[in-house]
């Protein structure tokens, strides 16, 4: 639900980035961060563990764009990854308005993709959203590693509803930025439709 400061002329919208533990989700974050709001000295709040596996989040400010006169800023999340922090999962997918599903392309952590991707729809559910409706990207990440599968079986495994799909490896930037336009548009298309 994206919220708007009439005061402000601003809308803020909320992106999530969701998927299993060490799939690239921070990854995705820190590189933007590190390309935008980091050259200007801007901070990103991370919530890590001394090991930097994401406990509750990680959040990210971003401006883009506007709507009927209205600046767009886009707070970007992340999930932690692992099935036992579901509670903050549930806590952080409140208010979404768009996601972004990071998967692992290896073999070996493809159970963990089917795994958080079926936590996403019943969390989604359990807050009242409508996942064939939500704006909702995949993306394919890990895509330089020997054990990365072919990106048509990957896309046969996760595609869920036709959404768009994009293959990143996100530590080096390759599609980072690809993705998030892309989740940033199908968003801000909801917007103008309401």
């Amino acid at each position: 639900m994206s919220f708007i400061n009439f005061a402000a002329r601003e809308i803020n919208c909320k992106i999530v980035y969701y998927g299993a533990g060490l799939g690239g989700k921070t990854t995705n974050l820190q590189w933007i961060f590190d390309q935008t709001l980091g050259k200007k000295g801007g901070k990103m709040i991370s919530l890590a563990t001394e090991t930097d596996r994401t406990l509750f989040f990680d959040f990210l400010p971003l401006e883009l764009g506007t709507v009927r006169g209205f600046k767009t800023r886009f707070h970007l999340y992340t999930v932690p990854g692992q099935v036992f922090y579901d509670a903050s999962r549930k806590l952080i997918l409140r208010g979404v308005d768009g996601v972004i599903f990071v998967a692992d392309s290896q073999e070996e952590r493809m159970d963990a993709n089917y795994e958080a991707l079926e936590n996403l729809q019943a969390n989604l559910k359990e807050h009242g959203y409508d996942f064939a409706k939500m704006p909702y990207i995949l993306q394919l990440n890990k895509r330089d590693l020997p054990s990365a599968l072919p990106v048509e079986e990957l896309k046969k495994a996760l595609l869920k509803k036709s959404e768009p799909a994009f293959e990143a490896v996100a530590y080096k930037g390759i599609g980072v930025f690809e993705t998030l336009k892309e989740c940033g548009r199908l968003v801000l298309g909801e917007l103008k439709k309401g």
